[in-house]
């Protein structure tokens, strides 16, 4: 139940979300505004530039959760539009089969598209950069090619006739209306997904892959829906495009756009649905404003984009970020509050004993983890220690399902951890931190804690697709559990500051909220004190403690002998892959082999 004081601090943090949920709708209200009045001042002309730019958009929307959000360089989505244009105007003329009306085109268009994404998408899950932008090339390639040589269909190098809308939208104007409310539609859905664990489980991928499937999150489970969406939003945009051109054929459809539509997400902002939006508008502008320069238009966009990374490399997404340019208090001390625990841990299965048995890895002809035993106990913290290159931080990989072992088995109570498969460890309540922080450097503090509880989210892609019910409860849990995670760690106040302007200690606590979102029953700390200062790995030494004490089975590799002794209560010390010493810190303190081996003395 949640107290008084609990509802008093609650209180200022909700009306303080409203308050930044109406100040980033603002831009949007004055872009809907000029739409709005366009029509007002404005000829039949710039009624067709107007309708492009919003035709642009609705392919640009969906592309932007591949390109800005996830980071795969979707370059070739041309053909997708291609595709949406041909199957929509073939089902309105009747080529195959008896002319359909607009609605089933359309449709048909969007489920085309929708496949054909995926089809694109799937080298994603194995090819990385520019290989798979190449691949997308080649897909437009194809198309292309389909287009002039199924003359039958689609009329070759002739074209065909694009469909025509009814009224009221047979006028330059009313055309222009209906691709409005299209493209403002095809923004507030990607936003609701931006804007969701989903849009977070892109971005963690994008830039923080490895602390993604830590956190449960699969690279094809999160992919894949906006592979499908982006996919149906690209044809979608196609069919409005051939009825804007009234006639199409394979010329109409040039590498040139794709280089638009990418340059417009880049020049945006990466994580954003304001920059890409305005640098659509911008770059379909543009050539009006340059006519007789057109056939330089590719050019011009290379030099556009290489001058937004030069002198704005966040894009107009950061030129717009003014709430982050505030400055931040120096001197800032980190200050743990491990009372809000019993919080987090609610509803929680009691934890289980971790145990490896002769577990052996080999990289060639060297063995990292040479026949390891180990058992870390639920409610005590296990200090795992030894040389560099001793097989710690490896032992962790294994455990994460990093490295898949070679011999030998790891279990969480009496269930058998599958080989390999590091995003199935966190439905079983396993969180870990790395050596080096893994945060999302773009988004906020408060974001990437809730991260870590992306696998507890209930809410569905077509839930939080349209906004139901069930994702802004969703939402809603998220952000209460991760402001709490962060009261935990001692960084509330910093929850909704970008992650790049925080100091690296900061980050190394971040991680540990991020892992507390799991309430987890084993948490794997590699290194957490590294960069710290004493009174901070004396903080950091109580708030561990405290993690043990609600039952966490705690297993810490750290170089800090101090802080090993003081909240350890087991010790295990590794050497060239094998177990040198395990016993009680007094035991290991004794230990000749572990004193000439590595502390010294």
């Amino acid at each position: 139940m949640t107290s008084l004081s609990d509802a008093a601090v609650e209180k200022p943090a909700e009306l303080g979300h409203k308050a930044s949920a109406l100040t980033a709708a603002g831009p949007f209200v004055a872009l809907a505004a000029v739409a709005a009045i366009l029509p007002l001042i404005g000829n039949d002309y710039w009624a067709v530039i107007a309708t492009r730019a919003a035709i642009y958009w609705v392919l640009v929307a969906g592309l932007n959760l591949i390109v800005g959000y996830a980071g795969q360089l979707a370059i070739g989505y041309v053909s997708l539009l291609t595709l949406g244009a041909y199957v929509t105007s073939v089902l309105a003329a009747g080529n195959v089969l008896p002319a359909m009306p607009l609605a089933v085109c359309f449709a048909a268009a969007a489920m085309t598209g929708a496949i054909f994404g995926v089809v694109v998408g799937l080298p994603a899950l194995r090819l990385r950069t520019f290989y798979f932008a190449i691949s997308t090339l080649g897909f437009a390639t194809i198309v292309t090619q389909i287009a002039l040589a199924w003359q039958s269909v689609t009329g070759g190098g002739i074209g065909l006739t694009g469909p025509e809308f009814p009224k009221p939208f047979d006028t330059p104007w009313g055309f222009y209306t209906f691709c409005l409310g299209v493209a403002a539609f095809a923004t507030w859905i990607t936003s609701n997904v931006a804007h969701s664990r989903y849009g977070r489980a892109l971005v963690a991928i994008r830039d923080a892959d490895v602390a993604a499937e830590a956190n449960g999150i699969s690279k094809s489970r999160a992919l894949i829906p906006v592979f499908l969406l982006g996919g149906a939003m690209a044809a979608v945009a196609g069919g409005l495009f051939a009825v804007l051109q009234t006639y199409i054929t394979p010329d109409a459809f040039t590498f040139d756009l794709s280089v638009l539509f990418f340059i417009a997400i880049l020049i945006g902002g990466r994580g954003s649905i304001l920059g890409p939006l305005i640098g659509t508008v911008v770059l379909t502008i543009l050539p009006e404003f340059a006519a007789p320069l057109a056939a330089w238009s590719t050019f011009l966009y290379a030099v556009l984009l290489l001058v937004i990374v030069l002198a704005v490399p966040g894009g107009i997404a950061d030129v717009l970020d003014f709430h982050n340019r505030r400055v931040l208090t120096n001197n800032r001390a980190i200050v743990p509050d491990p009372s809000v625990l019993p919080g987090l841990y609610a509803g929680r299965p009691a934890a289980e004993p971790l145990t490896m048995r002769g577990v052996v890895l080999a990289f060639g002809g060297v063995r990292a983890l040479d026949g390891v035993d180990l058992t870390i106990e639920p409610g005590t913290v296990h200090g795992l220690i030894g040389p560099n290159g001793s097989g710690k931080t490896t032992a962790l990989n294994v455990i994460s399902g990093y490295y898949a072992l070679q011999k030998g088995e790891v279990r969480i109570g009496d269930t058998p951890l599958p080989t390999g498969r590091p995003e199935l460890r966190a439905d079983l309540g396993l969180a870990r931190t790395f050596q080096t922080p893994r945060v999302v450097a773009e988004e906020t503090v408060l974001e990437n804690v809730m991260i870590g509880g992306t696998v507890s989210g209930r809410a569905g892609f077509l839930t939080t697709l349209l906004a139901l019910p069930g994702r802004g409860r969703d939402e809603r849990e998220l952000a209460a559990r991760g402001r709490m995670a962060l009261r935990a760690v001692g960084l509330e106040s910093l929850a909704d500051v970008r992650a790049s302007r925080l100091q690296h200690s900061e980050l190394r606590f971040i991680e540990i909220a991020r892992a507390l979102m799991l309430a987890p029953k084993l948490l794997m700390l590699d290194e957490p004190a590294a960069g710290l200062s004493p009174d901070e790995i004396a903080r950091l030494g109580d708030l561990i403690s405290a993690i043990a004490r609600h039952g966490t089975a705690v297993l810490l590799v750290e170089h800090h002998a101090d802080l090993i002794f003081a909240i350890c209560q087991h010790v295990t010390v590794l050497n060239l892959g094998r177990v040198l010493a395990d016993g009680t810190p007094a035991d290991i303190r004794s230990h000749k082999e572990v004193v000439s081996a590595y502390l010294g003395g």
